[in-house]
């Protein structure tokens, strides 16, 4: 007798019934899947659109498909990077009665692309170096809530452009585990997995000829370990400070916001005579840029986005000359007088290209090589509507990249900005 299908979802969508789940994923017709660009999985995965939302369907054991799906959900719940849990779809039959594999949902992440997408029009060496600095704060990011990933890989991250650099997301979770807190033999062999993954991953492009010479893959994956090392030591090693120079602490702190992070918590001890000072964050929150600038506009946006638009804000709150005025309201004045005109000024047909802030970041980029190319300072509506028909008119859509046979994406540092 058939099983009778049943949806888990976090958001009941009754449009999830019209799909075709008596299907395997693999044979679902072209008229129902977007050809979006995917990385590389043990699994069969295809993107939807359903009730304006883009669903990436992964096809896998009922076990684990509940298990990945509920563990997303604990992600979401401490605000880590990762994608967001959907439904899982179980007591799937074929139209012989045959079971099926289950199958979860997740949200696709808008303006984002598999390593693969942006390494297939050779990235550049520092665009790749880029890529791993993000990769390396999403591991460390997860390893201080606890999580074990058990497969960390390029194919397992999304990108998205953030200012001038990345943003990294997890995306699959199936041998992810949460713990209270991570042993260091867990977060080496983590880490460990990541440098064979990574390495891997790039002799795969290599022998694809998608791979710059200058890149050694082998370099690469000692730079991700490195790289790893370097931030999880800035954010909970412990310090040691003389009494009489305690203006260290917050330049610790300082050092930590300039990280991204936020320091909620520090333990500090003192040596027997009173002569030693012994700190050590306790709790660190990444957001530190993008949760300021969101207390103060409303806007939410990543963090290095976030850190482009607040030096904007300082840049106009010296300018107006407002540097007595609250930074609140100097805050709201920036953004119905600067930001807001500024991106309004996108017609509605480009600003499906890229995410708002990075569009308005890539504004502040093509003003200052206006600038410097002209030798004069260029009002911002000018370099908005030079922007406008220089580059952004010539850019590909991120937020849902169809794949064409011929595809070329080209780096916002491959694009003239001027």
């Amino acid at each position: 007798m058939p099983q009778a299908l049943t949806i888990s979802a976090v958001r009941p969508d009754p449009a999830l019934f019209d799909l075709p789940w008596s299907l395997p994923l693999e044979q679902w017709p072209e008229d129902v899947i977007l050809a979006l660009p995917r990385g590389i999985s043990r699994h069969v995965v295809r993107f939807v659109k359903l009730s304006n939302r883009v669903l990436a369907i992964k096809e896998i054991a009922a076990y684990p498909a509940a298990r990945e799906y509920n563990l997303l959900k604990e992600l979401a719940g401490l605000d880590a990077p990762s994608v967001a849990p959907v439904a899982v779809v179980s007591g799937r039959t074929g139209a012989d009665d045959e079971p099926l594999d289950a199958a979860l949902l997740t949200e696709h992440l808008q303006f984002s692309l598999p390593y693969r997408a942006l390494f297939s029009y050779r990235l550049r060496p520092d665009m790749a170096t880029r890529l791993l600095d993000a990769l390396a704060l999403l591991i460390v990011r997860l390893h201080l809530i606890g999580f074990y990933w058990g497969d960390v890989s390029l194919s397992n991250t999304l990108f998205r452009r953030d200012a001038k650099e990345f943003s990294a997301y997890l995306v699959d979770a199936e041998t992810g585990a949460l713990h209270d807190a991570l042993t260091d033999g867990q977060r080496a062999y983590d880490l460990d997995l990541a440098r064979t993954n990574v390495i891997g991953e790039l002799m795969d492009l290599e022998a694809g000829s998608m791979l710059e010479d200058e890149l050694d893959p082998i370099a690469v994956g000692d730079f991700l370990v490195d790289r790893y090392d370097q931030l999880w030591r800035a954010l909970t090693e412990e310090e040691t400070i003389s009494s009489d120079a305690r203006w260290r602490l917050q330049d610790r702190i300082n050092r930590l916001n300039d990280l991204g992070f936020d320091v909620a918590e520090m333990s500090m001890s003192t040596s027997p005579d009173g002569t030693v000072l012994h700190i050590r964050p306790q709790v660190v929150d990444a957001g530190h840029h993008s949760r300021r600038l969101f207390r103060l506009t409303g806007l939410d946006v990543q963090e290095n986005q976030a850190r482009r638009l607040l030096n904007d804000l300082d840049t106009y709150r010296i300018h107006s000359g407002q540097q007595d005025v609250e930074e609140d309201f100097v805050a709201h004045d920036w953004l119905m007088h600067v930001f807001e005109p500024a991106v309004r000024a996108v017609p509605r047909a480009l600003r499906g290209k890229l995410e708002l802030p990075q569009i308005y970041h890539e504004i502040l980029e093509h003003r200052w090589f206006m600038s410097q190319r002209e030798s004069r300072f260029v009002p911002l509506e000018e370099a908005v509507a030079s922007y406008i028909d220089n580059v952004l008119s010539h850019r590909r859509d991120e937020s849902e990249l169809i794949l064409a046979d011929t595809l070329q994406l080209p780096a916002a540092d491959d694009v003239p900005m001027g």
